[in-house]
């Protein structure tokens, strides 16, 4: 816990300036202006979190499936504090497939909704199994059929197990595309195609990691650090949480905060500290 923040190269922004700022009414935003802003957003939070990831652990894409399956309503960290007792019970979709629904129920307790989510487990497993050779498929429209499986797991596993572009649309990266008016979609699917059509492909994935980093450490849903903010100046929202950078340093969280994140094995350049298992401390 004694992690000292992550500092940026840049300094933690003190908000707009110009028109906004001397309280003059600002002329609306042109589109080609916001496409600018964004990826100049998207800009600044790759030097803000170069080391962004997914965080969730796993080591194949079938690890990875279950564990975005089970992520559902709850945190990445308890999941991940999860599944080393799952896979080391059912490493395989074989082995899930053909589990005693109680025990793979018991197992995946701590996640919630632990019944519905054992059957689309042992539902995607038998059909991986029967229709995909034991093989998680590298295409959307395989993956989407799936017991369980929407279009945001769907691209979480196609974009970090197959390197295949893809944004993935949960909470966070909805509320910060909102704030930032590069949408006004509230359906994923319609903010997935909007936001898409701002950056380059190459950008999707990563972009989707720095954007729900972002959301988890700083801009948070319902007291964002607007005053330890980096890309304030580029917020259109800035003033809507702390703005006093004492106050909102205290807001940070996982290693911006100086502690440990959501991933008990976090790549090797992570910067903050790995989080304990389930059990611990």
């Amino acid at each position: 816990m004694g992690e000292q923040p992550v500092r940026s190269k840049k300094k933690a922004a003190k908000g707009p300036t110009g028109a906004a700022a001397a309280g003059k009414p600002a002329k609306p935003e042109s589109h080609l202006a916001m496409v600018r802003r964004a990826r100049r957003i998207n800009r600044e939070l790759a030097e803000v979190y170069p080391y962004a990831h997914p965080e969730l652990d796993f080591r194949n894409p079938f690890e990875l499936l279950v564990a975005t399956v089970l992520s559902a309503q709850t945190t990445d960290l308890r999941v991940n504090q999860t599944t080393p007792a799952l896979f080391a019970a059912y490493p395989t979709p074989e082995d899930m497939a053909a589990a005693v629904p109680e025990k793979l129920e018991e197992i995946i307790r701590p996640t919630g909704f632990f019944r519905a989510k054992a059957r689309s487990l042992m539902g995607l497993s038998a059909a991986l199994r029967d229709d995909f050779g034991g093989e998680v498929p590298g295409r959307l429209g395989d993956l989407v059929k799936l017991p369980g499986v929407g279009r945001k797991t769907a691209n979480v596993v196609l974009g970090n197990a197959f390197g295949v572009p893809g944004i993935t649309v949960d909470t966070h990266f909805g509320r910060l595309v909102r704030r930032w008016k590069w949408t006004e979609q509230e359906d994923p699917e319609k903010v997935e195609a909007e936001v898409a059509a701002i950056f380059p492909k190459s950008e999707w994935t990563m972009l989707s990691h720095r954007v729900v980093f972002h959301g988890r450490r700083i801009c948070h849903s319902r007291k964002p650090a607007c005053g330890a903010c980096p890309i304030a100046p580029l917020c259109p929202s800035y003033g809507e949480g702390e703005t006093d950078p004492e106050k909102a340093k205290k807001l940070l969280k996982y290693e911006m905060g100086g502690y440990p994140g959501q991933r008990l094995s976090p790549p090797p350049d992570y910067p903050g500290s790995p989080a304990p298992p389930l059990g611990a401390g």
